[in-house]
């Protein structure tokens, strides 16, 4: 993440022999001539710093629902060619900065639509205070809560809590980016970026396992590719199929690392008036047909350390329904791992070639297990520097998005933003076009932000009324940092504008 130019303690004269200073950020980088900064996102070209990526504008149809209409693509350049097929909405992709502050946002841009006087103001925010959220679907153990999850070596995070049929990791943050060695900042800096670019990157967690992560894709976890994620846990695979092995088995056993299920015992085999086996099974009984810590978790059957299921199984009662002939099912959360055993004459299970009469509820496990993938959640903190580039006081827009008056995207693609002080963002980077996001070596993530009210709404909250700027304006004139202009198709799923939201509040209302 290093670059060509040199940096400099004090800011000093925007000049040093034949480079340029860019001050879009707080390294301060000195440009010489034809090359970039030490971000690679600005450069001096012309004797003045240009913004080498294009700002983006997103098209949409005007009609929801839609196919969207094609236009140039990523490599072609706006050609000053009006846009009037469809309704355009101006990003903060390759917008530029607000540093140092003080001025503002990069383009305030205003556009009317369906009757409403919009107001979306854009900026590349630089986040120190961000990370990302990232859920693998996985029975497989990674590692446990709290273990530190590395990238090259250096700290980036840590596993956090399982969800259901998913594995969390927590990385990145102040303290990865800033806290540590120079080393873990420029590691943990770069693995936010891959990973927010929807870019695969390798993970160790300690005491654990290794994998390979990207956005939208399935995990590799030790040199494996996760194909399914669970139906469920194994009491609720008892309570969805129950009724698929009635008649067809004496008993089911689905194995799982957190709650294994047994059919003859569980709540859904009662009702069905399934008989006692005199099943024995090695664990902590919770509830009837309900068992915890059956093994310790692993990358055996049902994410534990299983390979024998049978290993789980304690002697069987005769004076409880176990015989000679008594039929049994063993089955994983995902229907990858599967066996048919029948009791011995001395009630042992013997492994039998398995029956044609139950491939199909295995199957059917299959078929409502869904496809193994890796989520990635982008989460920052606007602070108040970034927010000082929308409103004069940036308290008011704190308030305005808490009340729902202001309509936060990123990049285009619509955010969460929780509940509680600040403006903390979470958003889907699937849903967030390609390569939006950058760094500063600070180091810092750089990701597009965009603020979206109505224009009555933003002047009174303060607003830059006299850096309003029509859409035709910036397509035709651009910005302070004299890059294209480039359209793009917007994502399917992602809509503008929010009117409904934007409509629901008569202005001024708090």
């Amino acid at each position: 993440m290093s670059g060509p130019s040199e940096r400099l303690d004090e800011p000093g004269d925007k000049r040093q022999g034949d480079k340029l200073r860019c001050d879009a950020c707080p390294v301060m980088c000195y440009i010489a001539e034809g090359r970039t900064g030490a971000c690679d996102r600005y450069g001096n070209f012309g004797g003045r710093i240009v913004r080498c990526d294009p700002l983006t504008i997103l098209e949409h149809r005007i009609k929801t629902g839609g196919e969207v209409v094609p236009f140039a693509g990523a490599e072609e350049p706006w050609t000053s060619e009006l846009i009037d097929h469809g309704r355009p909405f101006v990003t903060a992709i390759g917008a530029g900065t607000t540093y140092p502050d003080y001025k503002p946002a990069p383009f305030i841009v205003s556009q009317e639509v369906e009757g409403v006087d919009l107001v979306t103001v854009v900026t590349e925010g630089i986040f120190s205070y961000c990370g990302v959220k990232v859920k693998i679907d996985t029975d497989r153990h990674l590692g446990p809560e709290t273990a530190t999850v590395r990238a090259e070596g250096e700290a980036v995070g840590h596993v956090t809590t399982g969800e259901y049929g998913s594995q969390m990791l927590s990385l990145g943050g102040v303290h990865h980016l800033t806290g540590g060695s120079k080393a873990e900042g420029r590691v943990t800096c770069a693995t936010l970026l891959d990973l927010c670019n929807k870019k695969p990157v390798a993970l160790t967690i300690d005491g654990g396992a290794s994998v390979i992560v990207e956005a939208g894709k399935a995990p590799v976890i030790d040199g494996k590719t996760e194909h399914r994620m669970r139906v469920g846990c194994g009491s609720a695979t008892i309570g969805m199929f129950a009724t698929q092995w009635r008649g067809l088995v004496d008993e089911v056993v689905v194995v799982d690392d957190h709650i294994t299920g047994v059919v003859s015992e569980h709540q859904a085999g009662k009702v069905l008036g399934w008989e006692d086996t005199g099943i024995k099974i090695i664990g902590r009984r919770s509830t009837p047909g309900r068992y915890f810590k059956v093994s310790e978790p692993g990358l055996g059957w049902g994410g534990t350390t299983i390979s024998d299921p049978l290993s789980i199984l304690g002697p069987w009662n005769a004076a409880k329904g176990a015989r000679p002939g008594l039929s049994l099912l063993m089955v994983s959360t995902t229907g990858e791992q599967f066996a048919y055993y029948e009791l011995d004459e001395e009630l042992r299970p013997v492994e039998k070639p398995f029956p044609e009469r139950l491939q199909k509820s295995v199957r059917l496990i299959e078929e409502n297990c869904e496809p193994a993938l890796c989520t990635v959640l982008f989460v920052g903190g606007a602070g108040g520097s970034l927010r000082a580039g929308v409103v004069e006081n940036p308290v008011n827009l704190t308030r305005s998005v808490q009340g729902l008056q202001t309509y936060v995207t990123v990049g285009g693609a619509p955010v969460y933003v929780w509940p509680g002080g600040g403006i903390t963002l979470m958003v889907d980077v699937t849903r967030v076009p390609e390569n939006a996001f950058g760094y500063v070596p600070t180091p810092a993530l750089v990701a597009p932000i965009e603020f979206t009210l109505r224009r009555d709404d933003y002047l009174r909250l303060g607003g830059y009324a006299g850096a309003i700027r029509t859409v035709d304006d910036v397509l035709a004139q651009g910005g302070e940092y004299f890059n294209e202009r480039e359209r793009r198709q917007a994502p399917a799923g992602n809509p503008w504008p929010p009117l409904q939201q934007l409509r629901r509040w008569p202005s001024g209302t708090p």
